[in-house]
């Protein structure tokens, strides 16, 4: 994931609102959001390479995210995939805070990343690149492949629409909110940051939505926690060059007596 906007009761239709990006190369195989055959309690999509997920969400009310740390350095060999971290917290039966101080203690194991998990009732985030387990409080954030709040343009601009949507007369619509997300503007060059990956390649994936050759956005997405917890995501897909590929929509109730 590349992208996370977090809306944590800033409205009373959407106790939690969680729209996402994921950024991902085309040629690596990946699965639609779906409740998964051998865990029918979660559901999210799939990456098919490392059976991971970047965003889930199970029958319980449990969801999670993670996005990489980008800092231009060589990837761990043999490094466990981050997409586990969301899998197995969605899985588990630990509290998001428990869950993330198990994290930190292996941490290190992995390349960076950024993880955010909760509940309605509690948010909690970490990285392993300097910033140790968090509560988030009501509000808004917004994270991309830095620290959580690191104001990059495609975060800061986000976050200042989902204001704007926000405090509009009327509840925000699902196209209003992909909009958010499908926002190509590149900033810029003074305001790119410099994360040792080349001025070209900063612009390439400076955007909210990104389509380079090889690589750019795979999918967005919606999660929507209700009032009267309802449960709601829905995720649109791309296709090379940001070709719409379709979009499933999944709801339900949460149940408390689910094991996940």
């Amino acid at each position: 994931m590349c992208l996370v906007l977090l809306a944590y009761r800033l409205s009373p239709d959407w106790p939690l609102l969680l729209a996402a990006n994921r950024d991902e190369y085309y040629e690596r195989p990946t699965a639609a959001a779906a409740f998964w055959e051998e865990q029918p309690e979660l559901l999210g999509g799939r990456d098919l390479q490392k059976r991971g997920t970047w965003l889930g969400v199970t029958r319980a009310g449990r969801f999670a995210a993670v996005t990489n740390f980008r800092q231009g350095l060589a990837q761990k060999k043999n490094a466990p995939s981050r997409g586990t971290l969301v899998s197995s917290f969605l899985a588990g039966k630990q509290t998001p805070q428990d869950y993330l101080h198990c994290v930190q203690q292996h941490a290190s194991r992995y390349d960076g990343f950024n993880l955010i998990a909760g509940n309605i009732n509690e948010i909690y985030y970490c990285s392993n690149r300097g910033r140790k387990v968090e509560k988030l409080a009501p509000g808004l954030y917004g994270l991309s492949n830095h620290l959580l709040d690191t104001p990059w343009p495609k975060v800061e601009r986000g976050k200042k629409h989902l204001v704007q949507l926000f405090s509009a007369s009327q509840p925000a619509s699902v196209e209003a909110l992909f909009a958010i997300l499908a926002d190509r503007t590149v900033p810029a060059d003074s305001e790119l940051p410099n994360t040792g990956i080349g001025l070209e390649r900063e612009r390439q994936l400076s955007a909210a939505f990104t389509a380079s050759a090889d690589y750019g956005t795979r999918s967005s997405t919606l999660l929507f926690i209700h009032s009267n917890n309802r449960v709601e995501l829905i995720e649109r897909s791309f296709k090379r060059a940001g070709v719409e590929g379709g979009t499933v929509r999944h709801e339900f109730m949460i149940d408390p007596s689910s094991p996940i």
